[in-house]
């Protein structure tokens, strides 16, 4: 039997020094220090992947700032990946600082990621499986109570020890017992023989926990402490999870330990280091690094005494930022408060729920609105870790930070709106490199709507950059060395796999958008050839809009659309040719899905009119003339018929006069009502103003009104719901003014009549009324002689 047995008092030449911590524990990561400062060993053993033993010397670099953490990824599936995030206050991140400045090897010894990555291919694991608290790329939800495949039941070390002391929170346990304890004042060694006892006890009573991983991971570990004592001797310290201290004090023999690990699956990696966030840390899925408070733990470890008071200040500084009433007297009562709480619950010091408490109700007047944005801002934070250069990463990853840096666009944790314009070159390049990482689903940035400009030379972006977009853009780094060659790349293979027409008009307008050259023409013969075989109406009709707005962008983007302009029009033509036919025999669902074609068609026609293609071939004429067959042919559903009288209406195509009459027809008693009442839908329906040109029309709102009222009463509840939601769609404003005059009552039901229509509107002009407003607007004009002026013109400005 060979064994790494050593006592738990240690002492030089005993054994190895085994410090059970906790994972992102300040209190833990204050008395590793203090006890490698004590005990001064050889070499340092901590928690992590061996494949990273290369990557510790940049810890000692100036531009390396946690929170950090080591990403494992396979080579041939960089979607496959592990991460092990290491805060400031982290005892594995302090044990390698301390390592680094004394000059003492360091090393990793937990179980190989190339073991870890292959394990999870072929039997995924729970977050608590995952050897150094790994989180796999792809994120696990949380599922109801834990528990292993085999039904063992999955326990929780803190939380055992927290209900054996009375105490049902496990993080207030954990303040109590090592946070605010002083952990490594005194004898530095005292706090881990306590946890280990109690570790001990606990692997006596539940074996492994229902960990049932960590039976090979202690294995493992095992094997590489005999290494290392062999080469450094008997003082060799060993940082890692108290749970596992049990284990490695266990005397086990070497061949079995070896039995545990053979055949174990394999794949090649990479790792790197990457940043990492405090909001990381603190997410509730994926990643469970066993803390909700990172800011605070942060605050914990920095501070280097007054912790409550320093806590306060900043607390203070936040809500004056925010334009809220702090004075020092709220600072002062608040950690008078807050140390009050602690000695009327029994702790040994304030902790985070007794500021918590405390800035509530002094700074906070009792209201959990700005005790939010603390919890976000501080106790949780927007804090983002930083890699020096010299760490590796992929060709890719390189050429992205090369952008970034010649861009001025820094990646930044907490999100923000960035306001592009176009027009100028670093906005421009700024919009191209968004437009290509979303191609390649790298997801930093999302298009947002624009405020105070609707022009194509203006762009609005949400920025936030995630510490898994690190592992994103490996998995793109399949698609080239640079991020123009891999969006290139990624674009021709997504226009070869587009199953749907509109999937390839979409595309080419985000080539357009990334500025894509090589690209857009293997997506335009994708296109063309597609588009020649699709004879289904609704599908090219999908298709034509996103087809003609990527023509909008030639102008500010400097692009040739040539080419993107003739497939557009003769796609416009096909559809020209299918629409009515297509648009005979409806159901409900169907007439409405139609119109809703209908509309983005038209659209699509305004602005491919502007095109020197469509205007050689007189594209919106021959429009007009589908609209007009749409809004005679009697086998076309109401609501389709009803929207292209509207349309012509507002294309100037079709009068007034004829307009209401062809509204009288349809509403005429011999029209079922349901056919009639979709029809009104298709007319002012559907968010096109309609309700304005109810209020302005006198003649339409008296022929509207007349039909409602002669609806039979069997029939009105079947139009009813229909009616509802055309009405309902009108602003408030339109909606009360179209009451308003309906109360008074039209003068002449029905009539269409160049006298008759609603009271309140003539024909000419009122003088009298129009002179009352005069002297408002002589002051809204800035006129500068009293009088004189001419009603007329006056009315006239104001039109």
């Amino acid at each position: 039997m060979t064994g790494v047995d050593g006592p738990s008092g240690w002492a030089a030449g005993e054994g190895p020094l085994l410090l059970g911590v906790r994972h992102h524990g300040p209190g833990s990561a204050r008395a590793v220090r203090a006890a490698l400062e004590e005990a001064r060993p050889r070499a340092v053993l901590i928690e992590g992947p061996p494949e990273a033993d290369t990557l510790i010397p940049l810890a000692a670099d100036r531009e390396m700032r946690p929170p950090v953490a080591l990403l494992a990824h396979a080579v041939d599936e960089p979607g496959r990946s592990a991460f092990w995030p290491l805060a400031e206050f982290s005892p594995e991140w302090v044990a390698i600082r301390w390592a680094l400045e004394q000059g003492v090897p360091a090393r990793f010894v937990d179980l190989p990621a190339t073991h870890t990555l292959a394990w999870e291919r072929e039997e995924p694991a729970s977050a608590d499986d995952v050897p150094g608290d790994a989180e796999p790329a792809a994120e696990r939800e949380a599922s109801g109570p834990p528990g292993s495949p085999d039904g063992t039941v999955r326990i929780d070390p803190l939380a055992v020890l927290a209900e054996t002391a009375g105490y049902d929170d496990p993080e207030r346990w954990w303040e109590d017992v090592v946070e605010h304890r002083g952990a490594g004042r005194g004898d530095a060694l005292a706090p881990f023989a306590v946890l280990e006892e109690a570790m001990t006890a606990l692997r006596e009573e539940f074996g492994t926990g229902g960990h049932r991983r960590d039976l090979v991971r202690e294995a493992y570990m095992r094997l590489q402490l005999r290494s290392a004592q062999r080469e450094f001797g008997r003082e060799v310290a060993v940082v890692c999870g108290a749970w596992h201290v049990p284990a490695l004090r266990q005397r086990t023999a070497v061949t079995a330990d070896r039995a545990l690990l053979k055949g174990l699956p394999k794949v090649k990696t990479d790792m790197t280091w990457v940043p990492w966030t405090h909001r990381r840390l603190a997410r509730a899925s994926g990643y469970g690094a066993g803390i909700d408070s990172p800011g605070w733990y942060g605050h914990l470890f920095g501070a280097p005494d007054r912790p409550v008071e320093r806590w306060m200040t900043k607390v203070a500084g936040l809500l004056r930022e925010e334009d809220r009433i702090v004075s020092s007297a709220h600072v002062i009562e608040a950690v008078r408060l807050a140390g009050t709480l602690a000695v009327l619950r029994g702790r040994p010091l304030p902790g985070l729920s007794e500021t918590t408490d405390a800035v509530r109700a002094v700074m906070c007047e009792g209201s959990d609105v700005p005790l939010a944005l603390v919890r976000d801002r501080l106790v949780v934070g927007d804090v983002l870790g930083e890699v020096p250069a010299a760490a590796p990463a992929v060709p890719l990853q390189r050429d992205l930070a090369r952008l970034q840096k010649r861009l001025r666009l820094k990646p930044e944790p907490l999100e923000r709106e960035l306001e592009l314009d176009l027009r100028k070159d670093t906005d421009a390049g700024r919009s191209r490199l968004l437009h290509r990482l979303c191609l390649l689903g790298i997801g930093w940035g999302e298009p947002a709507a624009s405020r105070g400009s609707t022009g194509t030379f203006r762009e609005t972006w949400r920025l936030r950059w995630e510490p898994e977009l690190a592992v994103r853009v490996a998995e793109a780094g399949v698609w080239g060395t640079t991020v123009l060659a891999a969006a290139t790349a990624k674009a021709e293979a997504d226009a070869a796999a587009a199953q749907a027409l509109a999937d390839i008009t979409a595309l080419a307008e985000r080539c357009l958008l990334a500025e894509l050259p090589d690209a857009l023409p293997v997506v335009m013969r994708v296109l063309a050839d597609r588009a020649a075989l699709d004879t289904d109406v609704g599908h090219l009709a999908q298709a034509l809009p996103a087809l003609v707005r990527s023509l909008r962008y030639g102008d500010v983007r400097g692009t040739d659309t040539g080419a993107l302009a003739d497939v557009a029009a003769g796609l416009a033509e096909r559809v020209f040719v299918g629409l009515p036919p297509a648009c005979a025999a409806l159901d409900t669902e169907a007439a409405e899905e139609m119109r809703r074609h209908v509309d983005a068609v038209h659209g699509a026609v305004g602005l491919l009119g502007e095109t020197d293609a469509a205007a050689r071939g007189g594209i919106r004429g021959r429009w007009r003339s589908v609209l007009r067959v749409l809004s005679l042919r009697e086998t076309v559903p109401g609501v389709v018929r009803g929207r292209a009288v509207r349309l012509l209406l507002d294309e100037g195509e079709l009068a007034q006069d004829e307009a209401a009459r062809l509204m009288g027809l349809v509403l005429s008693p011999g029209t079922a009502p349901a056919d009639a009442a979709a029809w009104i839908e298709g007319f002012v329906g559907g968010g096109s103003g309609g309700g304005m040109l109810l209020v302005h029309d006198e003649r339409l709102l008296g022929l509207v009104d007349a039909w409602l009222t002669g609806v039979p009463a069997e029939a009105f509840t079947d139009v009813l719901p229909l009616l509802r939601r055309t009405f309902s769609a009108y602003e408030p404003g339109v909606r009360r003014t179209l009451g308003e005059l309906v109360r008074r009552g039209p003068g002449a039901r029905g009539g269409a009549g160049a006298g008759s229509g609603v009271p309140g509107f003539a024909s000419g002009l009122d003088a009298g009324r129009a002179d009352a407003v005069v002297p408002v607007l002589r002051l809204l004009l800035g006129l500068d002689e009293p009088g004189g002026s001419d009603v007329n013109d006056l009315v006239g400005v104001t039109r």
